[in-house]
């Protein structure tokens, strides 16, 4: 049996590298990680807690395949955040396009400029 000890990152594949900069960096106030290792294409990595996201500038290997209406039905990362409805409202006046948590629980789950699904959830 393998033992995974902690989850380390998530990766989402990225069209643009200074439009998701501008959306992770603007609306999550997320900080560049300045030690992470050039793979040799674009990309960043930010710290979040002991963990990870690393954006990928690369071909998008899903770009034209069906995705879900609703992100909860969908590949995801899920973060924790303080206040369900101020995200809500932070997303709305971004014009960020989310969907409520079909479970009635404080989660919602957004999109990136480039279709990666975010779950945030008040736990």
């Amino acid at each position: 049996m393998i033992r995974v000890k902690r989850f380390l990152h998530a990766s989402f594949i990225i069209a643009d590298l200074a439009r998701s900069r501008a959306f992770y960096e603007g609306l999550f106030g997320f900080t560049p990680n300045p030690n992470r290792p050039d793979f040799g294409f674009p990309g960043v990595w930010y710290d979040i807690g002991p963990n990870q996201i690393h954006l990928m500038q690369v071909p998008d290997p899903y770009r034209d395949a069906e995705r879900p209406a609703h992100g909860g039905r969908d590949r995801h990362v899920a973060l924790e955040v303080e206040d369900i409805e101020a995200v809500r409202a932070e997303l709305e006046r971004a014009g960020v396009r989310y969907s409520m948590s079909k479970s009635g629980r404080p989660a919602l789950f957004c999109w990136d400029p480039d279709g990666n699904v975010l779950e945030l959830s008040a736990a």
